[in-house]
């Protein structure tokens, strides 16, 4: 999906210097602030993710949270309901994490009554939208620069210190903050590797899950039919060795980036646009479009991609070509054995993750294989179901854009959440 929209906004960015919507960010209407749905696409393209949960009438809370290493990483809070649930008070708590390339907002973007994070707080839940370092919401650091092109320090990281390191800080924080000890987890794609580096390496934190709700897992490839990760593969030791000398170490990344799609999704994407065909085409590829609303392409492309590390995609790559989900594999051996102690990186033990797992696939995901996730379900220590998508065309991105999302996914999985609280409440009783 991203290779083609990656080679239209290196072809604009060329030569772009400011984005043609920065005034129009200084010139968003007011709107009604409780519709049910989408009001103004041009909006919703525009207000970044608490400005989102502002517009429809939900009570948002932002935190920046530091990490061990320094990173400032971002979180969003629905603390409760707006149409249902809506007094404040202690209530069980959810934590979201987004893919790769992804943000907070590609839980909020379907707007109120479709999307993740609203059907969530309406339910009853306290939501928390978690940033992973480097993308648009957690572009900071206490002493690193992510604007230093010489030393780049700021990017040498990969999803294994996203899960390693991001992710205990965000469970702390909100441990402290809501005195709730245990609470559910839902990532999509990466994060839900990120998840599985986070238990594995640091078992402690299975005691602070009630459940693992999987979306699109991505862990293994041994059934990789995507031919863009095979040619990413023969390129994976050199990639971040010139990609470093040139000085990058960003992708897709900053305020720049965002302007740049925003207009690129407005202006190309549009209803009235005669190249919105191609847009669609670009974001999903062969795959099928009908229950993909193309009216809300702007919202989509004016918040997805939010940016990443090279070395994320670079990490993927590695899994790829030496069949083995394991921990990042410098280019220097002797990096790798003052580090893990081994000159090849150790895999990760998922027998060690004990939270019980639901695992959810598209039988149409050309990103996440589900012969792949039935592997993954029978390496975890605790694997409580794998469920497909009743609809057969169910992809990849319909986990977070798909028309019928709700109904294929969402219900069941507040369903699904329910019933390990209440497997939870039958184990503290024994």
């Amino acid at each position: 999906m991203l290779c083609y929209v990656l080679l239209l906004a290196f072809s604009v960015a060329a030569s772009a210097q400011t984005s043609p919507n920065a005034q129009l960010v200084k010139e968003l209407l007011q709107a009604d602030p409780t519709p049910l749905h989408s009001d103004n696409i041009v909006q919703d393209a525009l207000l970044d993710a608490p400005g989102l949960i502002r517009k429809y009438g939900y009570p948002v809370e932002v935190h920046n949270i530091v990490t061990a290493d320094g990173y400032v990483v971002q979180a969003h809070r629905i603390p409760h309901g707006r149409d249902a649930n809506n007094r404040p008070g202690p209530r069980p708590v959810v934590l979201l994490m987004h893919g790769l390339f992804c943000s907070s907002a590609d839980f909020l973007v379907l707007g109120p009554g479709n999307a993740l994070a609203y059907v969530l707080a309406e339910a009853g839940y306290d939501v928390w939208l978690s940033n992973a370092r480097g993308n648009y919401y957690s572009r900071r650091h206490l002493f690193l620069d992510p604007d230093d092109r010489e030393g780049l320090q700021f990017w040498k990281f990969s999803w294994d210190e996203i899960g390693n390191l991001d992710l205990p800080a965000i469970v702390n924080f909100i441990v402290v903050n809501t005195g709730q000890q245990k609470m559910h987890y839902i990532g999509y794609s990466q994060g839900t590797t990120t998840f599985l580096v986070l238990n594995s390496l640091r078992p402690e934190y299975n005691d602070r899950f009630i459940s693992f709700q999987a979306l699109a897992p991505s862990a293994f490839v041994e059934n990789n039919e995507n031919k863009l990760r095979e040619i990413m593969v023969q390129f994976e030791d050199v990639l971040e060795v010139v990609a470093f000398n040139l000085g990058f170490g960003e992708l897709m990344g900053g305020e720049g980036w965002r302007q740049i799609f925003t207009a690129l999704g407005l202006t190309f994407c549009n209803d009235q646009s005669f190249l919105q065909p191609l847009c669609v085409a670009a974001i999903l590829g062969t795959g099928e479009i009908e229950n993909f609303n193309k009216t809300m392409l702007p919202v989509f492309v004016g918040h997805n991609p939010a940016g990443a590390a090279l070395r994320q995609i670079v990490h993927y790559s590695q899994v790829l070509r030496f069949n083995r989900f394991a921990r990042y594999n410098n280019a220097n051996p002797l990096t790798n054995l003052a580090q893990y102690g081994s000159l090849t990186p150790p895999e990760y033990d998922l027998s060690k993750i004990s939270v019980p797992a639901y695992l959810h696939y598209g039988k149409n995901d050309a990103q996440s294989d589900f012969r792949d996730v039935l592997l993954l379900g029978e390496r975890l220590g605790n694997t409580v179901g794998v469920y497909p998508v009743e609809r057969e065309t169910f992809n990849h991105f319909d986990f977070i854009w798909g028309g019928d999302v709700r109904t294929q996914l969402y219900d069941k999985l507040v369903d699904l959440m329910r019933s390990a609280e209440r497997a939870l409440d039958r184990n503290s009783e024994v």
